[in-house]
């Protein structure tokens, strides 16, 4: 037990903090103190107190479960296609947007982003490179509270993931409001990854998830339930198992506050692996992928400011870091080359 109040530590790697005194200033301080040892050693940790109420979790898992295990005919009349997201029967290859060659990911994916039901021509202005999220939501008609659980869901943790990021700088010793500019017209989404029962033996290498670090600023992720599967990489090179919380969230940073920070805070390797042989159970992860403004830049800021991301990395913006991503995650599906507009 940490001497923090409020913070719990799981084996000092993913250290679970209570959200629940953030609203005082020396709670705030506490918080942000442990979010950011945090970020600089695993870039992962649990959060709980965190004021999302547990009947929308709950309502947005036991939706979509309906959903996944809705006949293929209907799941495929929401399915993503040119100018729309939806309905992904394969999840594509996560490990392919670290170079790393590998068969696609053993899961279905549903997905959908805060800029899905804005009009084409305001779709069509946030950027101009490919990207999911200039794609119109398609919503299905069952369940019949599909749409307005999402919608509900997107809100909620859009103001959850604003508050964290406004803790992140207290954190940066930054003003609290830093990165709220950042975020004025930002363009996140939900995807929830359905993993199926598997009843054959996967191909060499291929995994429910495979190894990977997210793109944007952070991620909140909800797991249904404790069967598991979920591995974060520590330093050392070694897998460890990241539990699910009943009611709380997992939070990892992702590679744009790693790039933000030079370095100092960690985008950390994960995955997903498959059930042991026999075990035929299912699994839902819902992550909310908290992603900037189109045109926010990605060099590194304040105190961390060094050489501009241009001349690191060959792209200056996040949205051109994350389509690069996305377009060698999808690079099978050829729906994914088309344009959004």
């Amino acid at each position: 037990m940490s001497n923090q109040k409020n913070v719990t530590v799981v084996e000092g790697f993913v250290p679970v903090i209570d959200l629940s005194d953030r609203h005082s200033a020396a709670g705030r301080r506490t918080i942000a103190e442990a979010i950011g040892h945090a970020c600089a050693t695993s870039g992962f940790f649990t959060i709980v107190g965190h004021g999302v109420p547990r009947e929308l979790i709950d309502r947005m898992c036991a939706t979509n479960r309906e959903f996944f295990t809705l006949p293929d005919t209907a799941k495929d009349s929401v399915a993503h296609r040119p100018g729309v997201s939806g309905f992904r029967r394969l999840g594509g290859s996560t490990a392919h947007s670290l170079d790393k060659q590998t068969p696609p990911d053993l899961c279905e994916v549903f997905s959908a982003h805060v800029t899905g039901d804005l009009s084409d021509q305001e779709r069509a202005g946030l950027g101009d490179d490919w990207a999911s999220w200039k794609l119109a939501n398609v919503w299905p008609t069952v369940p019949a509270d599909f749409a307005d659980t999402w919608r509900e869901y997107l809100a909620a943790l859009t103001q959850l993931a604003g508050d964290l990021m406004r803790l992140f700088a207290l954190a940066l010793n930054l003003e609290e409001n830093f990165f709220d500019d950042l975020f004025d017209r930002h363009v996140s989404s939900v995807a929830v990854n359905y993993y199926f029962p598997q009843r054959e033996a996967p191909l060499p290498g291929q995994l429910r998830r495979g190894e990977h670090t997210d793109w944007g600023s952070l991620t909140i992720l909800y797991q249904d339930t404790d069967i598991g599967g979920l591995q974060v990489r520590d330093g050392g090179g070694q897998w460890r198992d990241v539990p699910a919380n009943p009611g709380g969230f997992i939070v990892n940073i992702g590679d744009l506050m790693s790039l933000w920070t030079a370095g100092r805070w960690v985008s950390t390797m994960h995955r997903v692996v498959n059930p042991e042989r026999g075990n035929a159970s299912s699994r839902l992860s819902i992550p909310f992928f908290y992603l900037p403004n189109h045109d926010a830049a990605i060099d590194p800021i304040g105190a961390f400011a060094d050489r501009g991301a241009q001349d690191h990395f060959g792209v200056a913006t996040a949205g051109q870091w994350i389509s690069r991503k996305m377009q060698k995650t999808f690079a099978a599906d050829p729906h994914d080359y088309q344009s959004a507009d």
